[in-house]
């Protein structure tokens, strides 16, 4: 049963969970705040959240997997949004300066580059990079959210950094400025 097996730390399991239920909450997500990266981000979050729970025992009745996650996704898009609205009011509030079209453009390439390199990476490696660069947890704090040890953490994310770098390298067929390679912390 794959509830269990997430339990007792199976990674073969960790991606059968990404695989079943990401595509799902990310549509879920979408569909509540019509905005692609925020969607992303809640699908992510849903993930790491559900697994953290069942590593920790917290599912009751693992036969309600996909209601579990199906309800963890719509309570952290509710939270999403309720925090969201008052930064909205906030940054209306902000003189903002637009890039010139020069830098926008090389800006979306960039992120476009990442994105796809991102998504050719397994969902373990994909993971330890998104709580490592989008969110700033260190490996320690990885860890103990991944129910690993940190020293496991920092070997996977020095691997997931040169995959990353070498798929980048790969789609972009030039070599990456030195902003492309994260520094180990």
């Amino acid at each position: 049963m794959l509830a269990e097996r997430l339990r007792l730390g199976d990674v073969a399991a960790e991606e059968e969970l990404v695989a079943s239920f990401y595509e799902k909450v990310y549509f879920m997500a979408l569909g509540r705040t019509r905005d692609r990266e925020s969607a992303r981000d809640l699908a992510q979050e849903t993930i790491l959240t559900v697994l953290r729970a069942l590593r920790e025992g917290r599912l009751q009745d693992p036969e309600r997997l996909a209601g579990y996650v199906c309800g963890t996704a719509r309570n952290l898009i509710r939270d999403q949004q309720r925090s969201a609205r008052p930064r909205e009011r906030c940054a209306e509030l902000q003189p903002s300066v637009a890039p010139s079209p020069e830098q926008d453009a090389e800006r979306s390439e960039e992120q476009f580059l990442v994105r796809r390199a991102m998504r050719e990476l397994s969902a373990p490696d994909r993971l330890v990079l998104l709580l490592t660069l989008v969110d700033g947890l260190s490996p320690t704090e990885i860890a103990e959210r991944l129910g690993l040890k940190p020293e496991a953490i920092r070997q996977r994310k020095a691997r997931a950094i040169q995959r990353a770098k070498a798929l980048l390298v790969r789609v972009s067929r030039v070599a990456l400025p030195d902003h492309f390679v994260a520094r180990g912390k």
